[in-house]
Protein backbone atom coordinates (compact mmCIF):
# COMPACT_ATOMS: atom_id res chain seq x y z
CA UNK A 1 0.00 0.00 0.00
CA UNK A 2 1.55 3.46 -0.98
CA UNK A 3 2.56 6.00 1.89
CA UNK A 4 0.21 8.58 0.76
CA UNK A 5 -2.54 6.02 0.81
CA UNK A 6 -1.90 5.08 4.37
CA UNK A 7 -1.79 8.93 5.36
CA UNK A 8 -5.04 9.90 3.92
CA UNK A 9 -6.65 6.92 5.80
CA UNK A 10 -5.36 8.70 9.14
CA UNK A 11 -6.49 11.83 7.82
CA UNK A 12 -9.94 10.39 7.42
CA UNK A 13 -10.02 8.39 10.60
CA UNK A 14 -8.83 11.54 12.70
CA UNK A 15 -11.23 13.48 10.72
CA UNK A 16 -14.51 10.80 12.18
CA UNK A 17 -12.83 11.19 15.51
CA UNK A 18 -13.30 14.93 15.73
CA UNK A 19 -16.90 14.36 14.55
CA UNK A 20 -17.05 13.01 17.81
CA UNK A 21 -15.06 14.24 20.36
CA UNK A 22 -15.42 18.28 19.15
CA UNK A 23 -11.70 18.75 20.99
CA UNK A 24 -10.29 20.36 17.77
CA UNK A 25 -7.24 18.92 18.20
CA UNK A 26 -8.06 15.54 16.35
CA UNK A 27 -9.43 17.88 13.32
CA UNK A 28 -6.26 19.25 13.41
CA UNK A 29 -3.99 16.35 14.07
CA UNK A 30 -6.35 15.05 10.44
CA UNK A 31 -5.03 17.93 8.66
CA UNK A 32 -1.69 17.70 9.54
CA UNK A 33 -1.99 13.94 7.87
CA UNK A 34 -3.41 15.50 5.11
CA UNK A 35 -0.67 17.38 4.14
CA UNK A 36 1.55 14.80 4.72
CA UNK A 37 0.03 12.61 2.63
CA UNK A 38 0.50 14.90 0.07
CA UNK A 39 3.80 15.17 0.81
CA UNK A 40 3.80 11.23 0.57
CA UNK A 41 2.43 11.77 -2.98
CA UNK A 42 5.03 13.91 -4.53
CA UNK A 43 7.43 11.33 -3.37
CA UNK A 44 9.22 12.24 0.17
CA UNK A 45 10.75 9.61 2.00
CA UNK A 46 9.40 8.30 5.18
CA UNK A 47 11.42 10.03 7.88
CA UNK A 48 10.93 13.28 6.14
CA UNK A 49 6.98 12.83 5.93
CA UNK A 50 7.01 12.16 10.11
CA UNK A 51 8.86 15.88 9.91
CA UNK A 52 6.57 17.16 8.10
CA UNK A 53 3.38 15.81 10.32
CA UNK A 54 5.64 16.78 13.56
CA UNK A 55 5.96 19.94 11.80
CA UNK A 56 1.97 20.35 10.62
CA UNK A 57 0.32 19.37 13.93
CA UNK A 58 3.37 21.22 16.22
CA UNK A 59 1.80 24.36 14.47
CA UNK A 60 -1.63 23.86 14.14
CA UNK A 61 -2.31 22.78 17.61
CA UNK A 62 -0.23 25.33 19.09
CA UNK A 63 -1.72 28.34 17.44
CA UNK A 64 -4.40 27.36 15.06
CA UNK A 65 -6.46 25.55 18.16
CA UNK A 66 -6.39 28.28 20.70
CA UNK A 67 -7.95 30.76 18.21
CA UNK A 68 -10.79 28.09 17.07
CA UNK A 69 -11.72 27.74 20.85
CA UNK A 70 -11.27 31.20 21.78
CA UNK A 71 -13.96 31.85 18.76
CA UNK A 72 -16.01 28.50 20.23
CA UNK A 73 -16.35 30.25 23.81
CA UNK A 74 -16.97 33.83 22.76
CA UNK A 75 -19.93 34.55 25.35
CA UNK A 76 -22.96 35.41 23.55
CA UNK A 77 -23.37 38.64 22.13
CA UNK A 78 -27.21 39.07 21.87
CA UNK A 79 -30.07 37.02 23.61
CA UNK A 80 -33.12 36.17 21.42
CA UNK A 81 -36.55 35.28 22.82
CA UNK A 82 -37.34 34.86 26.23
CA UNK A 83 -34.17 35.23 27.57
CA UNK A 84 -34.49 38.77 26.22
CA UNK A 85 -36.58 39.68 28.31
CA UNK A 86 -34.79 39.08 31.73
CA UNK A 87 -33.66 42.81 33.15
CA UNK A 88 -36.96 44.45 31.63
CA UNK A 89 -39.07 46.81 33.13
CA UNK A 90 -42.97 44.80 33.52
CA UNK A 91 -45.86 47.03 34.19
CA UNK A 92 -48.56 45.08 36.80
CA UNK A 93 -51.98 44.39 34.72
CA UNK A 94 -53.55 42.76 38.11
CA UNK A 95 -52.16 42.20 40.97
CA UNK A 96 -49.38 39.57 41.11
CA UNK A 97 -48.43 37.47 44.28
CA UNK A 98 -46.58 34.01 44.33
CA UNK A 99 -49.67 32.10 43.03
CA UNK A 100 -49.96 34.31 39.95
CA UNK A 101 -51.12 37.77 38.41
CA UNK A 102 -50.99 39.24 34.86
CA UNK A 103 -47.92 42.13 33.49
CA UNK A 104 -47.52 43.86 30.26
CA UNK A 105 -43.72 43.19 29.30
CA UNK A 106 -42.90 45.52 25.84
CA UNK A 107 -46.71 45.82 24.64
CA UNK A 108 -47.56 42.12 25.51
CA UNK A 109 -49.46 40.23 28.57
CA UNK A 110 -47.52 37.31 30.51
CA UNK A 111 -48.88 35.58 33.32
CA UNK A 112 -46.57 36.05 36.06
CA UNK A 113 -45.39 35.23 39.73
CA UNK A 114 -43.76 36.95 42.16
CA UNK A 115 -39.64 36.29 43.28
CA UNK A 116 -40.86 36.26 46.42
CA UNK A 117 -43.52 34.47 47.82
CA UNK A 118 -44.57 36.64 50.01
CA UNK A 119 -45.27 39.55 47.95
CA UNK A 120 -48.31 40.95 46.73
CA UNK A 121 -47.67 43.46 44.03
CA UNK A 122 -50.61 45.49 43.35
CA UNK A 123 -51.67 46.75 39.28
CA UNK A 124 -49.80 49.69 38.38
CA UNK A 125 -46.65 48.94 39.95
CA UNK A 126 -43.60 48.42 37.56
CA UNK A 127 -41.03 45.47 38.21
CA UNK A 128 -38.39 43.99 36.87
CA UNK A 129 -38.60 40.29 35.04
CA UNK A 130 -36.17 38.32 37.21
CA UNK A 131 -36.43 34.91 35.36
CA UNK A 132 -39.24 33.31 32.68
CA UNK A 133 -40.54 30.35 33.35
CA UNK A 134 -42.46 28.35 30.31
CA UNK A 135 -44.91 30.83 29.80
CA UNK A 136 -44.80 32.50 33.27
CA UNK A 137 -42.46 35.56 33.98
CA UNK A 138 -41.07 35.85 37.40
CA UNK A 139 -40.96 39.26 38.64
CA UNK A 140 -39.79 41.50 41.55
CA UNK A 141 -41.08 44.97 42.18
CA UNK A 142 -38.79 47.73 41.70
CA UNK A 143 -38.20 50.20 44.56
Amino acid sequence: MDPWLIWLIVAAVLAVAEIFTLTAALGLLGAAALVTAGSAAVGLPLPLQFLVFTFVATVTVLFVRPVAMRHVFRPQVQRFGVDALVGKAAYVVSEVTGLGGRVRIDGEEWTARAYDETLVIPPGKTVDVMEISGATAIVYPRD
